[in-house]
């Protein structure tokens, strides 16, 4: 026979193992893309399983479909991947001018350090 655990037991089990679990609030849909297609899933639960210092998306139930590679159009505009403080951060640590710094910061993916690393070399 299978005993149920109760939640806060569950809880308290993952957290003594170095996991931690929450959910992901107002989640309308979640699109997963891919070179031959797009799955698009809406109103699915998204809870966030963060392991050993590593981030686990999981996506549970939804009404699914597939379209063809971007014909989905996002409603939300892309945020950016960094912000004017951290490009002039970046050229103040490397010495560098603020568009020389903002390309770096493009190019890593708006990783500060890589940016510096990458300016510095």
């Amino acid at each position: 026979m299978h005993k149920r655990m109760n939640p806060r037991e569950q809880k308290r089990m993952m957290q003594r193992m170095g996991m931690n679990m929450d959910s992901v609030e107002d989640v309308n849909q979640v699109i997963i893309r891919t070179a031959s297609k797009d799955i698009v899933i809406d109103e699915p639960e998204v809870a966030i399983l963060q392991v050993s210092g590593q981030k686990m998306y999981q996506v549970i139930g939804g009404q699914v479909s597939e379209q063809a590679p971007g014909q989905f159009a996002t409603a939300a505009p892309v945020k950016p991947l960094f912000t004017d403080e951290d490009v002039q951060l970046v050229a103040d640590q490397t010495g560098k001018s603020l568009e020389k710094a903002k390309d770096a910061l493009k190019d890593c993916g708006g990783d500060l350090a890589k940016a510096i690393l990458l300016l510095s070399s």
